[in-house]
């Protein structure tokens, strides 16, 4: 319509997040910011995402905001409605503060009037996302758009990235205002002090079995070679916190793999044999300790220095005794040069990564006729080196944790706070991220069924991406459990599940069903051949999980 105007806050609202570089944004549309919306449509720089759940949303949003941090370092964006769509894409939220990813979600609120009175569909917002969040606030004011936008990407992509929600009250999109957009922030430089660095090096001289655990808040390319650049020069044995296995090359001669459920035995008595560890990114979380077991909170015996960009991190769990602040790529730059003065080679590295090669090689079985080693030892000799893993949660992931090679960065999409659902979401937002690269969605079936239905948002754009279930008709993880705690006692893990292959032939993608080795190489090889949305769908035994568990997943049994 000629005389059509977009209201003056929800335009600025919009140019606002162009200027700070935001180019997609996930969304399922709400009636409380529909002015966003139509003012979308006059800013075609920045594509827009329609999904059929919050939840899958948020997922994308936290998944781009993941290869963003890459790069660009820009927050992944999505927009809900109030009440059910903020809750539901609550999930999102958390994965993002627990995984350190930066993330901004937008809210369409309750107009201001209607406040506190238990309107249709209101929460306190702010309060409620207070606890998941690195910020949570409402935007009253049509004038301080430019200000709140600025400052949540200031606060997402600062320090240790993570989420920040904003709540839009309806009627304040509609507000006049004359400001204008801010200039773009970028995340601050954080160099490592230098008396820190020779304090730190003269540590890894000391040392008689050094060991660093990299991974986490802030890493980016950057970060990746230059660490792995100073890691190599020393010989330093170099392991991965909990799904972050692409933080290094895998094919770098001192990679030792992966902490977290399932790793290397001979890694953890490493790890336990260390008499220093350098921490480097990661939070030392419960998962790539082993519930803070490996190693132990107190120990006198090992020397811990610990390398992170927000202070507020270090030394909240384990006390280090050597502390450095510092952004991850400016800090790996730094020990690259610091490496390069004076050379400390460690055999340790090469023993590390030979141990690793060895564990993470799949030997041929024929106990089960769908043999996932050998299926991940298949793709890998398939599809090419920098395919994108996207999982969610489930023993199922223990078999590309241990013998997929994450090659390329970023290419591992996986949530460190172990989120089912995650998976094809994520492999959404990433083939639209990177469309000439290779993407695979890997879920179980209970996992996919949370957002299988994003199917339908991949068919929308367009995505070329393959999906593969592996389906075991239970609850896989929660049945191994079951069956550590209460033997031949079952209940609640079973599932009756739909034909998944034809599930995705309604979305109008090419699909396959495969219940031996055999017809999985046959299907991996036809979808290679093929392009747009595929999908794999992998029957095996209950048993293959629940028997392999102890292996596959490291979930430990009590005492």
């Amino acid at each position: 319509m000629a005389d059509h105007k977009t209201p003056q806050a929800a335009r600025l609202l919009v140019d606002c997040l162009a200027a700070q570089g935001c180019d997609r944004i996930f969304t399922v549309p709400g009636e409380s910011f529909l002015p966003v919306l139509d003012a979308l449509v006059d800013v075609p720089q920045i594509n827009v995402t329609t999904c059929r759940q919050e939840g899958g949303a948020a997922f994308m949003a936290c998944a781009d905001g993941a290869m963003n941090a890459a790069g660009s370092g820009r927050p992944g964006v999505a927009f809900v409605t109030r009440g059910p769509g903020a809750t539901n894409a609550s999930i999102g939220v958390h994965v993002a503060m627990q995984d350190s990813q930066p993330m901004i979600l937008f809210i369409g609120d309750v107009g201001r009037d209607m406040r506190d009175r238990e309107g249709f569909q209101e929460i306190d917002f702010p309060a409620f996302f207070a606890p998941i969040s690195k910020w949570s606030a409402r935007i009253d004011r049509a004038d301080r758009i430019p200000e709140y936008i600025a400052r949540a990407y200031a606060t997402a992509i600062s320090g240790r990235p993570g989420p920040v929600v904003l709540a839009l009250p309806e009627d304040m999109l509609y507000d006049a205002t004359e400001a204008l957009p801010r200039a773009a922030v970028t995340r601050p430089a954080q160099a490592p002090c230098p008396d820190a660095m020779q304090a730190m090096m003269a540590l890894i001289g000391d040392a008689a079995a050094p060991l660093a655990i990299i991974g986490g808040a802030g890493w980016n390319t950057k970060s990746r070679e230059y660490f792995q650049l100073f890691a190599e020069r020393l010989g330093l044995p170099v392991a991965t916190a909990f799904r972050r296995q692409d933080a290094i090359s895998p094919s770098s001669p001192v990679y030792a793999g992966n902490l977290g459920y399932g790793p290397n035995p001979k890694l953890v008595e490493r790890v336990k044999a260390a008499d220093l560890l350098l921490v480097v990114g990661a939070r030392l979380g419960e998962a790539t300790t082993d519930s803070y077991r490996i190693p132990p909170l107190e120990d006198k015996e090992r020397t811990l220095i610990h390398v992170h960009p927000d202070p507020a991190e270090i030394g909240s769990v384990y006390p280090a005794d050597l502390s450095i602040c510092a952004s991850m790529d400016e800090f790996a730059e730094s020990a690259a040069l610091w490496a390069g003065e004076d050379p400390l080679p460690f055999d340790a590295g090469a023993q590390a990564h030979q141990e690793w090669a060895e564990w993470a090689t799949a030997t041929p079985s024929d106990t089960y006729p769908l043999d996932l080693a050998a299926c991940v030892q298949f793709m890998r000799d398939t599809l090419p080196a920098d395919t994108i893993i996207c999982n969610g949660a489930g023993n199922f992931a223990g078999w590309w944790h241990r013998y997929w090679r994450y090659e390329g960065y970023p290419s591992q999409l996986a949530p460190t706070c172990g989120a089912m659902g995650y998976g094809v979401p994520a492999a959404v937002a990433a083939a639209q991220r990177f469309p000439e690269r290779t993407v695979v969605a890997v879920a179980g079936d209970g996992d996919f069924l949370m957002n299988g239905q994003e199917l339908a948002s991949a068919a929308q754009a367009g995505c070329d991406l393959l999906a593969i279930v592996v389906d075991n008709s239970g609850y896989g993880t929660i049945r191994m459990h079951q069956e550590r705690e209460f033997p031949e006692r079952i209940s609640a893990t079973h599932l009756v599940n739909p034909d998944f292959a034809a599930f995705a032939a309604s979305f109008g993608a090419w699909s396959a069903t495969a219940a031996t080795t055999g017809e999985f190489e046959d299907a991996l090889i036809e979808a290679k051949g093929r392009k747009g949305l595929r999908l794999i769908h992998a029957k095996i035994d209950i048993e293959q999980l629940a028997a392999s568990g102890a292996t596959v997943s490291g979930l430990r049994a009590k005492a």
